[in-house]
């Protein structure tokens, strides 16, 4: 491996660091006593000689703080550095007259406390190396709170360069902001890019207030198999690869929904599971091979019901995110405070197209989407034709939530038929921001149907649909000991994400997206 100048500087600082007899990565516990933005935020001015004040960061109080050096301001005997941990960036002074021991006159120094100063800080310390600091809490005659140093401690050294991040009026500018070099080293993009860490930290919120809504309601976090021998519970293309031991092929499950559906046959009130999916499909700003999602199933339930627990719980989780209902998407607010919009399928297409699909027969339908410019329509069925319909013409005009209800069965093999809308079922998928975050059904717990609808998706993978559902003779065994009605929603995690974050692609919010094999 060629080394560059700057990286064979560094690895000659770590070996110095080992020759004066400084181990740059100890293994002790270093104990940190304070953080950089609870510092700055508690922080009260004290005068020395009065009383303590009742606070938590006052001037004086004794700190311990630990993180990577970010800035260093050599100024002779003094100096100013910028420490950056978990939480945010701190400012610390280092005086030479306390963290290096004193020297006799006329003598050379010769232990590492005599040379920290002009040897280990001035010289073999970098930006991006972690180290600690001991001292006090104090405000500078510039006004800013800073930690003034009495101990420095060198926890790990940093053998590659960070890249510099140019601040003009508080906006950066020339720094690391290549896509492709942030996706791939996320780990430096975290470090130099200011609310990076922040849209992760916001997903987590998305994930435990999730938690909190459901543990609240009583229901059950599950984990089901992520290898199965089918791949069921979607429409979707499946990623392959097998089992030795076995010697059958397996898939990636490309949903949780028939295990989820079992336990709820096997006696649960309510299961979820949040965990990762995975389809062998296209990538791009809003799609990538593996993703996570939240499925949940209530017995008892239906998808009246699911549309309103849902309005309650995307509302809850926009406050905890966001401290409000309104999130600033692009150019558009959103707002997630319920009620939300109801509009059935074919009532959107007619709204937006001025077709009526709903006394058409495949062939028309057809027709039209031809027309609109669908390719490869002579695959698909009915209810397939009708979903591609639907995204070319109206699914991107969805700005606020918007359920659009009651799609056609063709669409819906897992979904109770209408009770009231003969060829319609009790589905809907929520819209927000022009793409889908929901799908929900009632439940189909009727088996006899529920077979004939796996023997139509089978005739549709007979003409080509590769995204076809396959039988799932468990499952079936499963329905037939009986399945109580039941409510079950799907929600992309990521998508949820992308919204309540208000970033443009599903790779700002993941931390490690897929990508092509890296060039060396």
């Amino acid at each position: 491996m060629e080394l560059s100048e700057q990286e064979q500087v560094r690895r000659q600082s770590l070996q110095t660091m080992r020759d004066l007899g400084i181990n740059p990565y100890p293994a002790d516990e270093y104990v940190v006593t304070g953080y950089s933005t609870d510092i700055k935020n508690n922080f009260v001015d004290h005068e020395e000689g009065t009383p303590e004040p009742d606070a938590e960061w006052f001037t004086g109080k004794q700190v311990s703080i630990a993180g990577r050096l970010m800035s260093k301001r050599i100024m002779g005997k003094a100096s100013f550095i910028e420490i950056q941990d978990s939480k945010g960036r701190i400012q610390v002074y280092v005086s030479r007259d306390d963290i290096q021991a004193p020297v006799a006159e006329g003598e050379q120094p010769a232990t590492v406390e005599q040379q920290m100063y002009n040897v280990v800080f001035k010289k073999l310390l970098d930006i991006g190396d972690f180290i600690g600091i001991e001292g006090f809490v104090f405000r500078t005659q510039m006004g800013e709170i800073s930690v003034h140093a009495k101990k420095l401690t060198v926890l790990a050294k940093s053998l590659r360069p960070l890249p510099i991040v140019k601040y003009k009026d508080g906006v950066a500018y020339d720094g690391f902001n290549d896509p492709e070099q942030r996706y791939r080293q996320r780990y430096v993009d975290l470090v130099v890019n200011d609310g990076v860490k922040d849209t992760f930290l916001k997903r987590a919120t998305i994930l435990r207030t999730m938690r909190q809504v459901f543990d609240e309601a009583g229901y059950t976090e599950v984990e089901t198999p992520i290898l199965q021998q089918i791949a069921g519970g979607a429409s979707a293309r499946p990623f392959i690869t097998h089992h030795n031991t076995l010697d059958v092929d397996m898939y990636l499950r490309i949903a949780t929904e028939l295990y989820l559906k079992r336990l709820i046959v096997g006696g649960f009130e309510g299961v979820y599971e949040i965990g990762r999916n995975f389809r062998n499909e296209g990538m791009d700003r809003s799609h990538n091979p593996e993703f996570t999602c939240m499925e949940l199933y209530v017995q008892y339930k239906d998808y009246n019901w699911m549309m309103s627990f849902t309005e309650q719980l995307l509302e809850r989780i926009a406050i905890a995110v966001n401290g409000t209902t309104k999130v600033q998407i692009g150019d558009h607010e959103v707002d997630f405070k319920a009620p939300y919009r109801r509009l059935p399928i074919l009532e959107a297409i007619q709204e937006k197209t001025g077709y009526d699909l709903s006394t058409m027969s495949e062939d028309e339908i057809r027709a039209i989407a031809k027309k609109i410019g669908v390719e490869d329509t002579e695959k698909m069925g009915k209810g397939k034709l009708i979903d591609e319909i639907f995204g070319e013409t109206c699914e991107g005009s969805f700005i606020q939530p918007t359920f659009i209800t009651d799609y056609p069965v063709e669409m819906s093999p897992l979904t109770k038929m209408h009770r009231s809308k003969p060829g319609l079922t009790e589905r809907f998928e929520l819209m927000v921001n022009g793409k889908e975050l929901a799908n929900a059904y009632s439940e189909l717990n009727d088996p006899i149907d529920q077979y004939n609808r796996f023997v139509e998706q089978m005739k549709l993978a007979d003409k080509g649909d590769d995204e076809a559902m396959v039988i799932d003779h468990d499952f079936m065994r499963a329905l037939e000991y009986g399945m109580p009605p039941t409510s079950g929603i799907g929600i992309g995690i990521d998508r949820l994400a992308i919204l309540m974050t208000g970033q443009p692609t599903i790779q700002e919010v993941l931390l490690f997206p897929t990508m092509k094999p890296e060039v060396n």
